[in-house]
């Protein structure tokens, strides 16, 4: 094993990394929003580097936003330590820091760790995160209607001056690499998807994507508003696989909320199951869907070869046969199993401590995952569709 200066354990690369690229058209990466929570997606990012996977297409919603955003807007050798960059630098506490280089403050068991991720969450909460968000000085409700400091708890001025340090903006305009996040029109209310195919990408729209009321203010964009993309849909999966020509696709969906959970035992543990209901944006009952139409396009194509020639040569033959073009898709998918210890707030608990577990099982959920030839390989089902599901299916 070598170590990383963050702190974090990477096994030397074998022969294990790929040589040669999965047989599909796109490789996708799908962020889903979840806070502090987000440097899980960061470790699955560093395995599939590791194993030489390199994604055409990034989409994300807020911390899977700003992933995303440092993802696409790095040359390849630099992606994971730009990561590292921005994970370390907003878990960066002194105080904290200091207490846990001496071991007596090390927390060591399930209710110390609990209190330290409460005193940790509490920092953020009345401090802000370094190079990513400070509280207002200022009482919102005292301040004139319309302005930010009325509007939320939070400044976001950090945030814009890490992404500039952190992301090449013209090479994610570039068009190298697909990049899309998610927001919400304030007014409207509308969902919409900022792309550079159709934007040119500024850290305004990465921040939008994670402009989360009431804690921040929504960002402005050409003469609209826009909140963070999670309030409609934390998960860019739709988007990616119905969105643009359709085409043979390996889905990496890394998502940070389990919809899955425990009946709640008190108020706290019901705070923490509303958290992952809400955000959760039932990526499995999504995929059973997507499954569904995959199958019915397939019995569509089947349907529309035993029609005649002069029947599908209509219109209406030739419509329907663009829909039951048969593409492929290995839809992977990696969701973080939060600890016992971890409760509502662990979406705002910055602690470096923290951050680097949720890295490492990033790492070594994808990992495990990928341990299986199968998951890079396309798929032979009928509607040619495949899941996999390490929480489900025991990838080890």
């Amino acid at each position: 094993m070598t170590r990383t200066p963050a702190g974090l354990h990477r096994p030397i690369v074998t022969s294990r990394q790929r040589s040669s690229r999965p047989p599909f058209d796109c490789i996708a990466l799908l962020l889903q929003g979840g806070g502090a929570l987000g440097s899980y997606q960061a470790g699955v990012y560093e395995a599939l580097t590791d194993a030489g996977l390199h994604p055409d297409w990034v989409a994300g919603i807020s911390i899977g936003a700003i992933n995303a955003a440092i993802i696409a807007g790095n040359a390849p050798e630099e992606r994971v330590a730009q990561l590292r960059v921005f994970w370390e630098g907003i878990s960066a506490n002194p105080l904290l820091d200091w207490a846990l280089s001496h071991d007596s403050f090390m927390p060591k068991g399930d209710a110390a760790r609990g209190v330290f991720n409460q005193i940790s969450a509490s920092f953020a909460l009345f401090g802000g995160a370094a190079g990513f968000f400070a509280p207002r000085l200022q009482i919102p409700w005292l301040q004139p209607a319309g302005t930010e400091e009325a509007t939320s708890y939070y400044d976001t001025k950090l945030l814009k001056e890490t992404l500039e340090r952190t992301v090449d903006f013209e090479r994610v305009n570039s068009g190298e690499m697909r990049f899309s996040v998610g927001a919400v029109n304030v007014r409207t209310g509308n969902f919409v998807y900022f792309d550079n195919r159709t934007h040119v990408i500024r850290p305004e729209h990465v921040m939008a994507s994670g402009a989360l009321p009431p804690g921040f203010p929504p960002v402005e964009i050409d003469g609209e508003f826009y909140w963070d993309g999670g309030l409609i849909s934390n998960t860019p999966l739709q988007w990616v696989v119905e969105e643009g020509p359709r085409q043979d696709t390996l889905a990496f969906q890394v998502d940070v909320w389990s919809a899955q959970g425990d009946l709640p035992r008190n108020l706290a543990e019901v705070a923490t199951r509303q958290k992952e209901i809400q955000y959760s944006s039932r990526t499995r009952a999504n995929t059973n869907q997507f499954k569904r139409v995959q199958h019915l396009r397939s019995a569509l194509g089947k349907l529309l070869a035993k029609l005649p020639e002069d029947l599908r040569e209509t219109d209406e033959a030739k419509l329907l046969g663009g829909e039951a073009a048969q593409k492929v898709y290995n839809l992977v998918h990696l969701i973080y199993r939060a600890q016992g210890y971890e409760g509502h707030s662990k979406d705002y608990e910055f602690s470096r401590l923290t951050m680097r577990e949720h890295w490492r099982a990033g790492y070594q959920d994808a990992t495990r995952t990928l341990r299986h030839p199968e998951v890079l390989e396309r798929p032979a089902t009928p509607d040619g569709l495949r899941t996999f599901d390490l929480a489900q299916h025991g990838r080890e």
